[in-house]
Formats: structure tokens, C-alpha cells, sequence
């Protein structure tokens, strides 16, 4: 009894001190709290409604709100590959889809509060709506290539799709920051205030154009 208590305490030890060399990506509760720290943004909102804490409009602050997370999410999914590459650490890339996820969560999350809160689930008022303002029509047009992403992003579906079919429809990540950017750009356009849209598009910009530059020299 004696020895097998020796035995597995050893054990215990060698265990323990290989976990604290495996990088914290690997380890078992790395992704629950990223995954947790992605819903927060929710959480505030949520309880911004809640605790009537959005301001004198609450519909706008919840649209705009989503709207500001779907895009800081996608600047955080497109950061994943140019820091994987940068720091050399592979690890990085198993949060890659998930983030891209949380980028569309809260991308339709934008498009249900603009169709509920602003529209009243109106049909005919969003597509007058679509016709009368363009930047809402680049908007929906990014979140069906983001419905495309989303769809294809399971590992069944990617591989049915073949790799090479797979990644040529998710190069449209690059369409979809294009499209973003032009979207939030368009509606500040109305009260001439493009300050948060060059800071976005210039950090969308310079992490799309470090994807390849990056691959190439680590190649």
C-alpha cells in the first residue's frame, strides 16, 4: 500500500510539472475562459437594458453596441493568424474559429436588434429601409458572407467542402472586413464623425495585409 502511494505521488508531481510547461492554449480550461470572456459583452448590454443604464436610447445604444462588438470581435479572429505566425506559437490557432463564431454572434445579434428594436419586425420596413439607405444594405451583405463563414466553419463541413474549396471561401474574410468597415463608415458618414472608422480600418487593414507578408516569411 505504502509503495503504490510513493508511486502515484510521483506520478502526481510529473503530471503537474508537465502542465506548467504546456503553453495555458492547451490546457483544459484555456478555451472555457476565452469562450467566457466573449460573452461579457453581452453581459454588459444585457444588463444595460436591464438596469435602464443605455441612455436616453436604449434601441440605439443596444444596435450600435452589437454593431461595435461584431467588429472588435472580427479584428481579434483576423489578429489570431499574424500573431500565431509573429510569436511562433500554434496554440494560437485553436481559438481562431471560435472567436470568427463570436464575431457573427454578435453580427446577427446587431441585425436582430436593427430588425426588432428599429423595424418592429416589419418586413416591408426593412426593405424600404434597405432601399433608402445603402450602408444598411453593405451591412446585411456582410453578414451573408458571415453566415457562409459560420456554416462551413464545423470540421464535417469543412471537409466535405475539401480544403482547397474551404479555404477559398474563407479568404471572403476579407470581403466581410471591407464590407464592415464600409458599413460603419457609411452611417458616421450622417454626422461627419470618422475617427472610430479610420482607428477600425487601418487595424483591419494592417492585420489583413500581415497575413501573407507573415506566411511568407515564415515559409
Amino acid at each position: 500500500m505504502r509503495a503504490w502511494t510513493w508511486r502515484n505521488s510521483i506520478e502526481g508531481l510529473t503530471r503537474a510539472r508537465s502542465d506548467q510547461r504546456r503553453p495555458w492554449l492547451v490546457r483544459p480550461w484555456a478555451r472555457p475562459l476565452v469562450f467566457g470572456l466573449c460573452l461579457l459583452p453581452l453581459g454588459w448590454l444585457v444588463w444595460g437594458a436591464a438596469a435602464d443604464a443605455l441612455g436616453p436610447n436604449p434601441a440605439e445604444a443596444l444596435i450600435r453596441g452589437s454593431g461595435l462588438w461584431a467588429l472588435r470581435a472580427l479584428c481579434v479572429a483576423l489578429a489570431v493568424t499574424p500573431l500565431r505566425l509573429l510569436l511562433r506559437h500554434p496554440p494560437l490557432a485553436r481559438l481562431r474559429r471560435m472567436l470568427g463564431l463570436f464575431a457573427f454572434f454578435y453580427a446577427s445579434l446587431h441585425l436582430l436588434a436593427y430588425a426588432w428594436l428599429d423595424m418592429g419586425l416589419e418586413p416591408g420596413e426593412m426593405l424600404r429601409d434597405l432601399l433608402q439607405r445603402p450602408f444598411i444594405l453593405v451591412g446585411m451583405a456582410a453578414w451573408i458572407v458571415l453566415l457562409a463563414l459560420a456554416a462551413s466553419s464545423p470540421g464535417a463541413v469543412a471537409r466535405w467542402m475539401g480544403a482547397r474549396r474551404w479555404r477559398r471561401l474563407h479568404r471572403g474574410v476579407y470581403l466581410v472586413a471591407a464590407l464592415a468597415v464600409l458599413h460603419f463608415g457609411w452611417m458616421r458618414a450622417g454626422k461627419n464623425d470618422f475617427g472610430e472608422v479610420w482607428v477600425y480600418g487601418l487595424l483591419l487593414a494592417g492585420l489583413l495585409l500581415a497575413r501573407p507578408l507573415l506566411r511568407r516569411r515564415s515559409a
